[in-house]
């Protein structure tokens, strides 16, 4: 199922919505009964397994010209406000950690295990939401079209056996970067967490559709012009991996999100390098999930 987050244009609260070709289905419309439903994605996915089955069945009960069209709606980033930050992989392509390198001017070094950082929440916007930037914070602001994981199961020291159990779905992630802001601070969350700095969505797509993670093509094109073309097959910590190292000794909580890195193609690593302009238009997509499409806009 592709599970999204919208709102028609007299709502305060954004909707969960349920995807079904070109029309997205309330699930507060559905034939709920006595069920106090959830009403959004965060509050279903800790609702556990036997709520998304219940949902799935109540959406497959409605006819396929149940709900409204989908150009009708705004879209929100499937969970608009997580609850923690972002999980995100640093470096998890081979061909973008030596980019990355000769763009620093240092030696290419793999890395032997998963390189964290975060995100901040507030860095969240949603699919087709401008992205801001103000050129007195940063001047050089780069694209990064990257898988995301939802977890679904809390858990801790998770196997890799296990791993793929425990994920909800998957969502796509545009890990929009300021790169004069990580070298000036040494490190890469305050680059990283600048507010719409991390769109997502359109929708997430639960595990049981997308099916194995390791064989999606991911792309992404400035002003039309592709940047970003390759395999999650090249990911040097594959899903499993990734879930397993985070989890050794840290709880991994329904409803976080991992973004598994990017592959090469970034704007730094370019020669001569690129960075984004007002205006520019980014579509980021996902094989089997969606593409998301965001302009930059800059602001005082």
């Amino acid at each position: 199922m592709k599970y999204a987050t919208f709102s028609l244009p007299s709502d305060v609260v954004p909707r969960l919505g349920v995807v079904r070709d070109d029309r997205i289905v309330d699930t507060a419309m559905l034939p709920l009964g006595t069920w106090r439903a959830p009403t959004t994605l965060l509050d279903l996915i800790q609702q556990g397994p036997e709520a998304w089955q219940r949902m799935s069945q109540l959406v497959n009960q409605v006819g396929s010209t149940t709900g409204h069209p989908i150009n009708g709606v705004r879209w929100h980033a499937p969970i608009p406000r997580p609850s923690k930050n972002v999980f995100c992989l640093g470096r998890n392509y081979v061909a973008h950690a030596e980019e990355a390198a000769r763009a620093r001017g240092q030696e290419v070094k793999i890395p032997s295990t998963p390189v964290i950082f975060t995100k901040a929440p507030t860095s969240v916007a949603g699919p087709f939401d401008d992205i801001p930037v103000d050129r007195s914070v940063t001047q050089q602001v780069d694209w990064e079209v990257e898988l995301g994981a939802v977890i679904g199961k809390t858990g801790r020291n998770i196997s890799k056996a296990n791993a793929l159990q425990h994920v909800f779905g998957y969502t796509v992630i545009n890990d929009v970067s300021a790169r004069d802001l990580q070298q000036q601070h040494m490190q890469w969350f305050k680059g990283k967490s600048l507010d719409g700095f991390c769109p997502m969505g359109p929708y997430v797509v639960t595990a049981d559709e997308f099916g194995e993670p390791q064989s999606k093509q991911l792309q992404l094109r400035v002003n039309g012009v592709t940047k970003q073309d390759a395999s999650t097959s090249k990911m040097i910590f594959p899903v499993d991996v990734i879930i397993e190292w985070l989890s050794k000794g840290l709880t991994l909580e329904a409803g976080d999100i991992i973004a598994t890195g990017t592959p090469e193609g970034v704007g730094m690593g370019r020669t001569p390098q690129e960075f984004l302009v007002d205006g520019d238009v980014l579509e980021t997509e996902v094989e089997g999930i969606g593409t998301l499409r965001n302009r930059i806009m800059d602001i005082k």
